[in-house]
């Protein structure tokens, strides 16, 4: 039995589709990229990600860890034409991999589970995907596992999409398990077969009303976007296929809704069907370079998706051909008009170069060898005019530090130079050198993205990595003043060494900073040895006798005298340095601690634990609101101890099931003492600068 024909499909534009497989962690996105590959030809058989053996998540760190670390890519053609498909992490931790993808794809295949626990999760995909106005198919995985109706399992759904669930098919059940499907738009029935083509059967006389309801739900949300169905559902009219599809196609591509496919990416069920949902409705390149700002008579534009250090064949950064065409001896630009010279054109299979050995050209995703200089989200022009600069997704605030050093000396080198790289690869990733504690501080979205990276650092690179807790930047300051008197006198054959300070010490409002001056008059301290003194008292405030960088003290120097031959800059800072130290212990020097506002965004369920957590860590409750433009989301604002806040992400995360994010910023220092204080004395007072 013949099937329909798509309607419009005459028209159709047949141009290279780049489509990103999404969705929350262990969906089946790398599973669904094994399926797609498979019954294209471009793999032989289709692998398993329990047994390592799919073309993706080929890397150490993703099979060890069993999930998606990075985006693997991949090419294939079905019915003549050429998709990209890009599997993409799905854990929130790796979903800065997914922002610089999604800004050069057509369209994105969101993977879901029957399973209202991941919601936070899936809400979190799609909230990107419309942000970014990227039109999605919605593909629900692991239908033989479902229990229910599938319509009750999408408005369970519904809430994690601001754009309507639009259902193209409706499982046929036997013995409670699905064994086919109903095309709600072509009103076929097909029988699934493991690991092969579906086959049309003649529609169940049981499921003839189900299917009517099914396909009259379909219709009437698209008669919102067109009045002509609208009147036809109304008059009770059978409208065209060809009205059907081209509403399905054009309401997608609008993002006016998402249509869901259902099957099972593990047995290779519904997969040629949604493959036949991307050849006729997919966005073409022209509607993709329209949607990212770039005009129809671009001369040649490319921007960097991905880049990758391979083991031999060097930096490869992987672009989108918006437009133009591409060959080994075209010229690119910078945005400043700076020449580039790729040392070549790759094609990538899994995390695999593979020689381009063909015209490249818009529409296409191809890897340029060796632009050392460039980086993810740059833009890059064909020919002489520089190039035209598009918007670049900004990696999300770090959540979680670790200090990092090489475990011996002679690698340090190889360290600054491997970090580089990790962060080129991922710019999720920052690393930042502590002024305070003289760390390597590298930055991520999490302890799974950190544990990766270190990892690497070893398996990649080859590198003994040792890692420690950031140092929390405490301070010590003054609640009361002294003067006192101190002088530095050494005598050892020829010119001795002679300096005599009388310094006034006191407090400063919190957050003045330091503050010198001096009362010197008649010369008992030469002008000269002024700037000496300050020196050193700026010097031992450096650490106080608490351990930790003194702030917020006011010293004056009122009195002093000097020898003629004896007295010079270094006695009078060695003069300075002594009475400081000895002053500020007389001063009843106190601790503080720096506290940051944090503000938590988790899904309302989980707002109470998260703020008995936030209390649970000396945090102060500011109050919490709705998370603007995200329904079921909460925002939990807070004032907390940094010392808390360093591994918080773990915590929240566990608590919701993976989803929950913050973001913070320093406030104030703040008065520690007791206990608390004793103890970070002991752990961090001899670590502090």
């Amino acid at each position: 039995m013949g099937e329909k024909s798509v309607g419009g499909a005459g028209g159709r534009v047949s141009s290279p589709r780049c489509v990103a497989i999404v969705g929350p962690f262990a969906s089946g996105k790398t599973t669904l990229f094994e399926a797609l590959l498979a019954r294209t030809g471009a793999i032989a058989r289709q692998g398993s990600v329990t047994a390592g053996t799919t073309l993706g998540d080929a890397s150490e760190e993703a099979r060890s860890h069993g999930m998606s670390v990075e985006a693997n890519i991949a090419d294939c053609t079905y019915k003549g034409d050429k998709y990209t498909f890009i599997d993409c992490p799905g854990s929130v931790e790796f979903l800065s991999e997914s922002d610089a993808v999604l800004s050069g794809v057509d369209l994105a295949i969101v993977v879901a589970e029957p399973d209202e626990k991941k919601i936070p999760a899936l809400q979190v995909i799609l909230k990107a995907l419309e942000e970014k106005r990227i039109p999605h198919f919605l593909f629900l995985n692991k239908i033989d596992k479902a229990t229910g109706r599938v319509r009750d399992t999408l408005a369970a759904l519904q809430p994690a999409s601001s754009v309507p669930l639009l259902l193209r098919q409706i499982p046929i059940w036997k013995d409670g398990v699905a064994s086919g499907y109903i095309d709600l738009a072509l009103e076929r029935a097909f029988v699934y077969h493991e690991g092969e083509a579906s086959t049309v059967i003649d529609l169940p006389d049981e499921e003839k009303a189900r299917e009517l309801e099914a396909r009259y739900s379909m219709m009437e949300m698209l008669a919102d976007h067109d009045d002509h169905l609208m009147e036809q559902l109304l008059e009770e009219v059978e409208p065209e296929d060809e009205v059907v599809f081209e509403d399905l196609g054009t309401t997608m591509r609008h993002c006016d809704v998402v249509p869901v496919f259902i099957g099972c990416a593990e047995k290779s069920n519904g997969i040629r069907r949604l493959l036949k949902g991307l050849r006729h409705e997919a966005p073409t390149i022209s509607d993709t370079r329209a949607r990212v700002g770039l005009e129809p008579s671009d001369p040649g534009t490319l921007q960097v998706l991905k880049t990758y250090h391979t083991q031999h064949g060097g930096k490869l950064s992987v672009c989108r051909v918006f437009s133009g065409k591409l060959t080994d001896s075209s010229v690119l630009r910078s945005v400043g008009g700076e020449e580039l010279k790729p040392s070549g054109l790759f094609r990538m299979k899994g995390a695999q170069p593979i020689k381009n050995d063909g015209a490249v050209e818009e529409g296409d995703l191809i890897a340029l060898g060796k632009l050392e200089e460039v980086k993810t989200g740059d833009t890059l022009g064909i020919g002489q005019a520089p190039a035209v600069p598009l918007d670049a997704p900004q990696p999300a605030e770090p959540v979680l530090s670790l200090a990092v050093k090489a475990a011996e000396r002679k690698d340090e080198v190889r360290l600054s130079a491997a970090l580089t790289k990790l962060i080129e690869e991922d710019p999720s990733l920052r690393l930042v050198q502590s002024q305070d504690s003289g760390q390597t501080l590298l930055e991520g979205q999490g302890e799974m993205h950190l544990r990766v990276a270190v990892e690497k650092l070893k398996g990649k690179y080859g590198l003994n990595v040792e890692t420690a807790e950031p140092v929390v930047p405490y301070q010590e300051t003054i609640r009361a003043g002294t003067e006192l008197r101190r002088r530095h006198k050494k005598q050892s054959g020829g010119h001795g060494q002679f300096g005599d300070v009388a310094l006034k010490i006191m407090p400063q409002p919190r957050g003045e900073g330091h503050a010198f001056s001096d009362t010197i008059t008649g010369g008992v301290v030469p002008k000269q040895y002024i700037p000496s003194v300050k020196s050193g008292v700026e010097e031992a405030l450096q650490k106080g006798p608490l351990g930790f960088p003194v702030v917020d003290v006011g010293v004056v120097l009122t009195d002093g005298s000097y020898h003629s031959v004896d007295s010079s800059d270094q006695a009078f800072r060695m003069a300075a340095i002594l009475a400081m130290r000895d002053g500020l212990k007389e001063c009843k020097p106190v601790l503080l601690e720096p506290i940051d506002k944090v503000t938590v965004a988790c899904p309302s369920d989980a707002t109470a634990r998260i703020t008995a957590i936030v209390s649970g860590r000396r945090g102060q409750i500011l109050g919490f609101d709705a998370r603007p433009g995200w329904e079921g989301w909460d925002e939990v604002q807070a004032l907390m101890p940094e010392s808390e806040v360093g591994d918080l992400i773990i915590e929240l995360r566990s608590a919701t099931a993976g989803v929950a994010s913050f973001r913070r910023a320093f406030d104030h220092m703040e008065e520690l003492s007791g206990k608390a204080a004793d103890q970070v004395i002991t752990k961090y007072g001899s670590q502090m600068a």
